[in-house]
């Protein structure tokens, strides 16, 4: 895994237990733990999508707002990287 694979996890990471501790929530947050499992709810999604957004300084495109894309910190990082990587390949 590429340093800025791994910078993009932490921060992930990062922005998940923010907001688990903002609900009084504790967990390990492991990449490939489903974030429903350790307590983020809908609105909780929604206040992921934006911290994601507001931390890597891009608006996650539409068609990449799924369920799928939000499963777990795994899902979210190749979908962050993938929409980074363009931008840092210049």
């Amino acid at each position: 895994m590429q340093a800025f694979d791994i910078d993009v996890r932490n921060r992930i990471v990062k922005l998940v237990k923010g907001i688990l501790d903002q609900n009084a929530l504790t967990a390990d947050v492991a990449p490939a733990t489903k974030l429903v499992d350790v307590g983020l709810t809908s609105m909780d999604m929604v206040n992921l999508m934006l911290g994601v957004e507001a931390e890597f300084d891009f608006t996650i495109p539409q068609a990449e707002i799924t369920p799928e894309n939000f499963v777990s910190v795994e899902t979210l990082e190749r979908m962050v990287v993938s929409q980074l990587q363009p931008a840092n390949a210049a």
